[in-house]
């Protein structure tokens, strides 16, 4: 049964979502469900982790009660919360009592490509950390040394990086990403979601483009610290849920039962501490 460590939720009618305002994304403009989730999933997701959209600690707690009224399938949620607020540690410890598993926030919309380096922002990883909670680390390229450089100054954080760091599978970026994920992954805190890549190759992906880069997160991190993320809705821009679950079948062919079962499942739980 798999966990999917990365999906979202939203509802235009509810609030503004100012990066889906991108023409491009027009055909997911609209309201996604936990009805929609488990029509789109399906059997073989047993849980899954809800993952904010917008800097909102109202959204966040939204996320808290959807997951605690879903029954199943949102087993946590990673919510967003402002790391550089004086009171960080009693905002985590008002809201942990429901799932709340990890903290996100979009770096990589940040004016500064540095902000993962500010004095401010390392304090906040680090009572992060204190108090038991994973940091999902979302950049692109101009914000990737930043987020290398945080990795490696804030001890106790477990890093989770998003969609492989966004590699630039579509234009056919290889370097600095390659070399990047390898010193990112000599950095014991942080383990890396296979998630994202069919948006990255754009439209006519298929597994020969992206296997290449799912081969390269897995040799450097090691399936133990490789989790399954479907990114979905996002994802439907360019296929279905379930085809992003036959592509991750696909590109996980060559590893073991134990592999597999690490990259489907178990990194998610002991990462995120889903019961």
């Amino acid at each position: 049964m798999i966990v999917d460590a990365h999906h979202h939720l939203w509802d235009p009618a509810v609030r503004a979502y100012p990066w889906l305002s991108d023409p491009a994304l027009a055909p997911i403009r609209r309201p996604y469900t936990v009805t929609d989730l488990r029509a789109a999933a399906g059997a073989r997701v047993a849980a899954t982790v809800l993952v904010q959209t917008v800097p909102s600690v109202a959204e966040t707690e939204e996320f808290l009660a959807t997951a605690r009224a879903s029954e199943g399938p949102v087993a946590g949620v990673v919510g967003w919360l402002d790391l550089t607020a004086p009171d960080l540690g009693d905002e985590i410890d008002r809201l942990r009592a429901g799932p709340l598993v990890g903290v996100r926030h979009q770096a990589q919309d940040e004016p500064d490509p540095d902000w993962l380096r500010r004095t401010d922002v390392t304090r906040g990883l680090a009572v992060v950390g204190a108090r038991g909670l994973a940091y999902d680390i979302l950049v692109r390229a101009p914000q990737r040394p930043a987020a290398l450089a945080a990795a490696r100054r804030v001890d106790g954080v477990r890093f989770v990086l998003d969609h492989a760091g966004k590699p630039g599978i579509a234009a056919g970026e290889w370097e600095p990403w390659a070399a990047w994920i390898t010193d990112l992954a000599r950095c014991e805190g942080v383990v890396c979601k296979l998630s994202g890549l069919v948006t990255e190759a754009a439209g006519d992906w298929d597994a020969t483009r992206i296997r290449p880069y799912a081969e390269h997160v897995l040799a450097a991190f090691g399936a133990d610290r490789v989790l399954f993320g479907s990114d979905w809705p996002v994802c439907e821009l360019t296929g279905r849920y379930t085809d992003v679950l036959t592509l991750t079948d696909e590109l996980l062919a060559g590893c073991t039962t134990t592999e597999r079962a690490a990259v489907l499942g178990g990194t998610a739980r002991r990462v995120y501490d889903l019961a």
